[in-house]
């Protein structure tokens, strides 16, 4: 997999946009590397997201006070550098445009290969749920858990990207909740819907279903979810209803929501269907190879999930991550 950047560096300043492919790696670890090397804090370090651990997977990182040729000398373990690039500041998570992914799909029976291509093409036409990952609540499935404990003031924390990370999870949770609760296709609108423009990223309260429909079916618009947090457009009816019921059930109270300290809470609306885009597949000698890219935060895992029936994550040794699997 491969992340496609929202800017390019500048050329100058004091940070260094080094792009790297990793493999075996966890992000954190790379970022902790980098951190030893330019001799500062590893959360100094900054990155777009999480990567998938067993993934071969080309990332950018910030690293202040590295120099481009320094950088470019480094050996790490499991680590190839690709380029550096001075900057002025530090790259922070959810800065990029997305990520692509290549995927080879293997082991696939003769009489499955055109239902399972059809069903990729399908997904990628019509949209596919923008659920968040199994690998995104830890191997053990614990991190929203620690997240409801960290908010409640039970547990502490020290490292505040790691603090953030757990209490992103639940937030996670209660958008998963939503999304399974939901009674009728990610496609239709329900009146008392967010839906949000996927273009400019505007959001509005659904009242006329005929005037939006419309605008849904062209994937102009599509239905939200929350990311529960103090400015956060409220849906109204039973799609409100729902919401509550899915805080409750997770732990959440919005009331009585205070967010720890180093942690925001602002929140914001996730649309509960993506489109995949630049898709491409190819026959394989026994299995398919799928090409796509996601937006920024939608898991590749999942739309694999979509279109095997099953969840494809490789096993215990992958950690929590902001992409799939490649």
């Amino acid at each position: 997999m491969e992340e496609l950047p929202l800017y390019t560096p500048s050329g100058e300043g004091g940070h260094t946009f080094v792009r790297l492919e990793k493999r075996l790696r966890t992000t954190e670890q790379v970022a902790s590397d980098l951190a030893r090397v330019a001799k500062v804090r590893p959360r100094d370090v900054g990155y777009a997201g999480r990567k998938d651990r067993v993934a071969v997977a080309i990332q950018t990182f910030s690293v202040p006070g590295l120099h481009p040729a320094q950088a470019l000398d480094m050996t790490l373990p499991g680590v190839r550098v690709l380029a550096a690039v001075p900057h002025g500041h530090k790259l922070r998570t959810g800065q990029l445009r997305g990520n692509r992914f290549e995927i080879a799909i293997r082991e696939i029976p003769d009489r499955d290969q055109l239902r399972l291509r059809s069903r990729f093409e399908a997904l990628c036409a019509s949209g596919m749920p923008n659920r968040f990952g199994s690998q995104r609540f830890g191997r053990d499935g614990r991190n929203a858990a620690i997240g409801s404990r960290v908010l409640q003031g039970r547990t502490r924390i020290g490292d505040r990207r790691k603090a953030r990370f757990a209490v992103s999870a639940l937030q996670a949770a209660v958008f998963n909740s939503v999304l399974d609760s939901r009674p009728i296709p990610i496609s239709r609108l329900e009146p008392g819907d967010v839906a949000i423009v996927h273009e400019s990223g505007g959001q509005f309260v659904v009242e006329d279903i005929a005037v939006d429909q419309p605008r849904a079916d062209s994937f102009e618009i599509s239905p939200t979810g929350p990311i529960f947090g103090h400015r956060v457009i409220e849906p109204t009816g039973a799609v409100a209803e729902r919401e509550a019921k899915a805080l409750a059930d997770c732990g959440v109270s919005l009331a009585e929501l205070v967010a720890p300290r180093g942690i925001r809470l602002r929140g914001g609306r996730r649309a509960l269907r993506v489109r995949p885009a630049e898709a491409n597949t190819r026959d394989l000698e026994g299995g398919l190879w799928l090409d796509f890219e996601l937006p920024s935060g939608s898991y590749a895992t999942v739309l694999i999930r979509e279109v095997l029936g099953e969840d494809p994550l490789v096993g215990p040794g992958d950690t929590a991550s902001n992409g799939g699997v490649s």
